[in-house]
């Protein structure tokens, strides 16, 4: 069965105040609403380091890895901006040279935007099944740069940061055992984040119930409800919207580990993995407690993946 072997991430040292970044965005004026009312208070940004160099100091702090290169079989990238690098670099292509991880098998997936480090889970789950070996491993590496204006802010949703999650993927472990999926695409806002006004209202309509209905349809997979849940890793936006959705899943407040967002921002595909890994270390998780991730894709593609720790 498809397990998180390990989690490690990297932050870029660099950290800016929200009021701060969102003057070079002229978005100056708005800096009160985003921190008061959404929930960010300041970002990471690495304006010297590429992203290949994020992916190999995010992969290099598994300690999990070391003595184990032999047995990965994938390196998987999965970036919302598919255009991560000039042509001809190959961030992933570094990834391997540099951690001796010769044998691994490296490709990108990009379909669900931010919500394709889930996506990337399931598939390698299932190509380490098919390919029968109990020591075979697969690393995913979720989250990028914000080397534009558009990889910088989602308006009135998120205020996006810099930070990559490297997640070790066993087919065979028990631990942090993945007991569920589910994934929708709402095709018709395909355009974000260029939607028109009527179109944008459509989808913020659209957005809290749909995410509330893959949750649900994750957990009912597992045979579980939302009062076996222990906590919620969610993906760093806008704090109100959270809180409507846990209305709705009749969830509270304590079950949400929205605790990295104020710091950290959104950083795109990596933020269920922090997440984890701050509740791991802050000692939040316990043997046999489940937990939630859940993520967001511009385009419009939500996802939940249930596990049990």
């Amino acid at each position: 069965m498809t397990s998180v072997h390990a989690v490690a991430s990297y932050l870029p040292p660099r950290s800016m105040h929200i009021g701060s970044y969102l003057s070079q965005l002229d978005e100056g004026e708005n800096a009160d609403l985003y921190e008061r009312f959404y929930g960010f208070a300041k970002v990471r940004r690495d304006a010297d380091g590429t992203i290949a160099d994020q992916m190999c100091a995010a992969a290099g702090k598994l300690v999990e890895l070391r003595g184990r290169e032999q047995d990965v079989r994938y390196v998987v990238h999965t970036p919302t901006i598919q255009l991560t690098a000039p042509y001809p670099r190959n961030p992933l292509g570094v990834v391997c040279r540099s951690l001796g991880l010769d044998r691994a098998f490296p490709f990108s997936v990009t379909q669900h935007a931010c919500a394709s480090a889930l996506l990337a889970i399931e598939v390698c789950g299932k190509l380490l099944a098919a390919d029968g070996d109990p020591d075979g491993l697969a690393l995913v590496l979720a989250g990028e740069k914000t080397f534009t204006r558009v990889a910088q802010l989602i308006p009135n949703s998120a205020v996006m940061g810099e930070g990559m999650a490297a997640v070790l993927i066993s087919g065979d472990g028990d631990q942090n055992r993945m007991l569920a999926y589910a994934t929708r695409t709402l095709g018709q806002f395909y355009r974000a984040p260029y939607l028109a006004p009527d179109v944008e209202a459509t989808f913020q309509g659209a957005y809290t119930a749909t995410l509330v209905e893959v949750v649900l349809a994750a957990l009912t997979r597992a045979n579980l409800t939302t009062d076996d849940v222990h906590l919620l890793m969610p993906h760093n936006v806008n704090r109100m919207s959270w809180l409507r959705v846990l209305r709705l899943l009749r969830m509270s407040k304590e079950q949400l580990f929205l605790d990295n967002q104020v710091e950290l921002g959104h950083c795109f595909g990596a933020d269920s993995f922090i997440n984890y890994q701050t509740a791991f270390e802050r000692g939040r998780l316990r043997t046999g407690d489940i937990f939630v991730m859940t993520a967001a894709g511009l385009g419009a593609t939500l996802a939940a993946m249930v596990f049990r720790h």
